[in-house]
């Protein structure tokens, strides 16, 4: 198990990578003079460019040996986030964050094939549970902290720490992990398009699409939501997103185990939760019992969904697990963009008080493809692939 708790603790680095601006765009609109949505846009860009090059660097770079791979991407991470935390400006900002979006569907798609491939594809959920420990320990440890952090020390500071932690974890892995080949032939990059053709995998990839829209519309703002509505100072803010995090134990665990009974009844339960969650959000933000509750049903769905979505993909493409990943963490990352772009341009019309409502449309609407997707047999899962 060593191999894959390593890439575990390397994935912290790169998703917090991902994912810690969101604790950080107050402050980094404040230092830059820009507007919160500008700064949004950021995460559009990071999520936008995954979705482009993703699944044709992963066909790409999946014929490498695996250790050299990863050390690469973690260094490469470590000096693009070196980059931001010396940024001058939105502009620069942009660069970095450009940078380790081209190597970051290029992990996390083939981190994902080797732990499922260890484990057996009949335990993927579990063995991808292990791997998005590192995922959860992002929202857990990554981004509240980074956001702790910027409240004291400025938003610099928090992508400096990830920068040395990027490159030590590095230095870990060319220590400890052991030179891993490529776990099975590669097919042809022909080969591996082939699933294009197969329904089931477009309808799949489209609900994630969907599901990821609505997390981010709402979850990209939620700590200008916590400080603007809600009232909570940077260091509240910084503790509730722990809190947010920490919850997110629990939907690991719940989204491992349920995926591999029936992934898409899985997300079908982990989304009309996770749509609750967000609706009581506004009504519940100056109750501490009910924010605490709607953020805890929030944390817990949304982590599961990490999982479920993902393992989702893979199965219902064996023949090119690697590929179907990375065309599911394209499918995500074009969610994740499109929800902060949505959310931006909710809160210039509407207000942020209405993200939440409008996040949770796009859950309900992935609630309804889940289930048309069901109701077509061509499309299920067949018992042999879940």
């Amino acid at each position: 198990m060593l191999p894959i708790l390593l890439l575990s603790a390397a994935g912290f680095s790169v998703l917090t990578t991902e994912f810690m601006i969101v604790g950080l765009i107050p402050g980094i609109a404040h230092d830059l003079n820009v507007s919160t949505p500008r700064v949004g846009l950021l995460v559009t860009l990071f999520a936008l460019t995954v979705a482009t090059f993703g699944p044709f660097l992963t066909a790409y770079f999946a014929r490498f040996e695996r250790k050299r791979l990863f050390v690469s991407i973690l260094m490469l991470f470590g000096l693009s986030n070196l980059l931001a935390a010396t940024a001058s400006s939105l502009w620069i900002l942009g660069i970095a964050r450009l940078i380790p979006a081209l190597g970051l569907p290029v992990f996390w798609a083939l981190a994902s094939e080797t732990a499922v491939d260890i484990a057996g594809v009949e335990h993927a959920g579990r063995a991808m549970a292990k791997i998005t420990f590192g995922i959860v320990c992002a929202t857990v440890f990554g981004i509240p902290l980074s956001t702790l952090m910027a409240d004291a020390w400025g938003w610099r500071s928090a992508f400096a720490v990830l920068a040395g932690l990027s490159i030590m974890k590095g230095l870990l892995l060319i220590q400890f992990l052991p030179k891993v080949p490529p776990l099975r032939a590669e097919s042809s990059l022909i080969q591996q398009v082939k699933i294009l053709r197969t329904p089931a995998t477009l309808g799949h990839v489209l609900l994630s699409v969907l599901v990821f829209c609505g997390m981010f519309t709402a979850y990209t703002y939620l700590a200008d939501i916590l400080e603007r509505l809600a009232g909570f100072s940077g260091q509240w803010v910084g503790w509730s997103l722990m809190a947010f995090g920490a919850v997110g134990l629990i939907g690991n665990t719940l989204g491992g185990k349920a995926v591999d009974r029936h992934p898409l009844i899985a997300s079908m339960v982990f989304c009309f939760f996770l749509a609750g969650g967000m609706i009581a959000l506004i009504p519940s933000i100056h109750s501490s019992f009910g924010l605490a509750v709607a953020m805890g049903v929030w944390g817990i769905t949304q982590a599961a969904l990490f999982l479920v979505s993902h393992v989702r993909v893979m199965k219902i493409a064996p023949q090119a697990p690697a590929f179907a990943a990375s065309l599911n963490i394209s499918g995500c990352n074009i969610g994740i963009g499109l929800g902060a772009l949505v959310g931006g341009r909710v809160i210039d019309t509407a207000g942020l008080g209405s993200v939440s409502y409008v996040a949770s449309g796009f859950i309900l609407t992935a609630i309804f493809l889940a289930a048309l997707l069901m109701l077509a047999p061509d499309n299920r899962l067949t018992p042999a692939q879940s």
